[in-house]
This record gives C-alpha cells, structure tokens and sequence, in this order.
C-alpha cells in the first residue's frame, strides 16, 4: 500500500519537530514523491548525512510503502 503524503509528513515532523517540509506527488501515485525538509538537526553536517537521517526516520519503510523519494534537506538560514 503505498504512503499518503500527509503520512510522509508525519514520519518527517516526528523526528524533526522544528522542520518546514515542502511534499510534492510526482506522479500522483502515492509513491513517488519530492520532500524539501529544512531542519537545525541538520545544521553542521553534510548532505549525506542529512538524507541518512531523513532515511532513518522512515523507519524502514523506503522501498516498502515508499518507492522513491527525490530529497532535499537544509539547515534553516543562518544555521550551518
């Protein structure tokens, strides 16, 4: 069963409280999505990272519920 979008950004805001998050369906499937997430859990630490962490917010479910997602994640301005 793929995820809802409003799904999505639960997993995200659980993890990251503080976090402006931007959630397009790319295909209207409910299993493709773009997620802008911008976090200061993110502040300092590179690219990889962030996503790693976005990652394991989803708990497992990337590649399950969730097929694909293009990510974006920044610190908010002025925070690394």
């Amino acid at each position: 069963m793929p995820m809802s979008a409003d799904s999505l950004r639960s997993h995200l805001l659980e993890a990251f409280p503080d976090a402006e998050i931007d959630i397009v369906d790319l295909a209207g499937d409910g299993d493709h999505y773009r997620a802008r997430v911008v976090s200061g859990a993110f502040a300092g630490l590179g690219r990889v990272k962030q996503h790693q962490m976005v990652y394991a917010a989803l708990k497992g479910r990337m590649g399950g519920e969730l097929h694909a997602l293009a990510l974006e994640t920044a610190a908010p301005e002025g925070k690394g």
